[in-house]
């Protein structure tokens, strides 16, 4: 009597407490047809998977995957159970900030977050927990994203791995997109959870991380078309002024400034193609940014991002020269061969090089182009038989034309920052070198995973190194001829 009292009260309460949750710790843990190690495999559950708890038997939990539709029995050991209950949240929430900050674990912190977001009241939802909670399903998201973007398939097994994360957080409804670059697939969060960071009282911190991970420059899809691509960066610059950087650590400053920097030269670039009287501005704006940047205050790994902030910059920054100069080449009335510019097909400019004997119907010599001209760049050296011109083909690619006289016929040569598939970089003239038969260049670029960055006394007729180095200062010839206005207005010495 006493023992059929006792199991009809445990079946009561059983049936009276509600089915509980189970959060998959151990990675690839085994879902199998009965409770024995010995049963059918079912399936492999991954960290971070939520399954139903339906009952316990020997050391297993028969569960039921509901993404799966397939019931069977998981080791108690490598699961965390919750019944996703108020007085559960804050004890999810401790072991997420554990857990966010552990490589190769972002499916499990994934989880944990959802498991919060469902357990805890509205009210702390809507508060600084759930602030921080999302920032740290944001910043897992994030970094997840950037390790599928490492993946490589020499790397099999991380490969696998990071893709099994990748399913297990696109059942959270956690969506990432995909873009091929530079023969890889870069992988990108959508920014859903930073987005809701943004929109609630967050702290300056909070809010520079979620602007970073939002306006990642290399997450823009290359499909876009110009006035889209304008649009995207416009909204980046907003996101970035939302956040105050004056409180923030001196390298997360840094980061912002050099992001900044970044989107801005992107718009002066946008906006000078779209003849928009604010180009200027824009370019100012973005070389103000990068002079702020404390170098001081750089770690090691935002080295390479400060490189690229300062070649986006140096790409773009003739117009900031645009708008203070006021005047065009085009307008300049001299006898000494000096440029013109002439619209060619749709959306194409051509550069004819005339001087005081030849007219636009004749030219010296003549290029056309769908880059930018930068015509106030023109510069020619006093022997009068070479002149050098900043063309900008690209956002974030600035080339090198040299006009050369060779006897009585003018020749033009393009010299590009590097002889990689265009990416980021500049080349462009430094200074001139007494004689007519040397110049002086920089160049600098990042393409096909190479970074390079030189200063060179090169030929004018093959453009070929003389000499050159890392750096201008142990170049003699950098010493005594480098152009004054190149110097004070160009990133590349910094």
């Amino acid at each position: 009597m006493l023992g059929t009292a006792i199991a009809s009260a445990t079946t009561a309460v059983a049936m009276a407490l509600p089915l509980t949750t189970a959060i998959i710790t151990s990675d690839s843990a085994v879902l199998r047809a009965a409770p024995r190690e010995a049963a059918l495999q079912q399936a492999v559950l991954r960290q971070g998977e939520m399954v139903e708890v339906r009952g316990e038997r020997l050391d297993y939990l028969q569960v039921y995957d509901h993404g799966r539709e397939r019931a069977g029995f998981v080791r108690a050991s490598q699961v965390r159970r919750t019944a996703l209950a108020p007085h559960e949240a804050p004890e999810l929430l401790t072991v997420l900030r554990f857990v966010k900050d552990t490589p190769g674990q972002e499916a499990l912190a994934i989880g944990l977050a959802a498991a919060w977001l469902k357990a805890a009241p509205a009210k702390k939802v809507q508060g600084q927990s759930g602030i921080e909670a999302l920032d740290a399903l944001g910043t897992v998201a994030d970094r997840l994203a950037a390790r599928a973007s490492l993946a490589t398939p020499s790397t099999s097994g991380t490969q696998s791995a990071v893709a099994a994360q990748l399913e297990v957080a696109a059942r959270y409804g956690v969506r990432f997109a995909s873009y091929e670059s530079d023969g890889r697939m870069q992988v990108c969060y959508e920014g859903e959870a930073f987005r809701r960071v943004l929109a609630m009282a967050s702290s300056p911190e909070q809010r520079a991380r979620a602007a970073l991970a939002l306006t990642r420059l290399e997450c823009a899809d290359p499909a876009l078309r110009p006035t889209e691509r304008a649009q995207l960066d416009q909204w980046r610059a907003e996101v970035l002024e939302r956040v105050e950087v004056n409180t923030l650590p001196g390298f997360v400053k840094n980061r912002m400034l050099m992001r900044r920097a970044s989107v801005w030269s992107g718009l002066a670039y946008q906006r000078t193609r779209a003849a928009t009287p604010d180009a200027g501005a824009a370019a100012e704006r973005s070389l103000a940014d990068l002079a702020s940047v404390s170098r001081t205050e750089l770690p090691d790994e935002d080295q390479a991002a400060y490189n690229d902030a300062a070649m986006r910059v140096n790409a773009s920054r003739w117009a900031a020269a645009s708008a203070s100069m006021g005047t065009s080449a085009n307008t300049t009335s001299t006898k000494a061969p000096h440029i013109v510019t002439t619209a060619g097909q749709p959306g194409e400019t051509c550069v004819q090089l005339i001087d005081g004997q030849s007219r636009a119907a004749n030219p010296l010599a003549q290029r056309c182009t769908y880059g930018l001209v930068w015509a106030q760049s023109a510069t020619a050296n006093r022997e009068g038989n070479a002149l050098a011109l900043a063309v900008q083909p690209m956002q974030t690619w600035r080339e090198l034309w040299l006009f050369r006289k060779v006897g009585n016929e003018w020749t033009i040569s393009v010299l590009p920052p590097a002889s990689t598939t265009p990416d980021t970089g500049y080349a462009e003239f430094a200074g001139w070198v007494p004689g007519g038969k040397q110049m002086l260049i920089a160049r600098e670029a990042r393409g096909e995973g190479k970074y390079q960055r030189s200063f060179a006394l090169a030929n004018i007729d093959t453009l070929n190194a003389e000499r050159q180095s890392s750096d201008p200062a142990s170049l003699g010839a950098f010493q005594r001829w480098q152009d004054p206005a190149w110097k004070r207005n160009s990133v590349s010495v910094r």
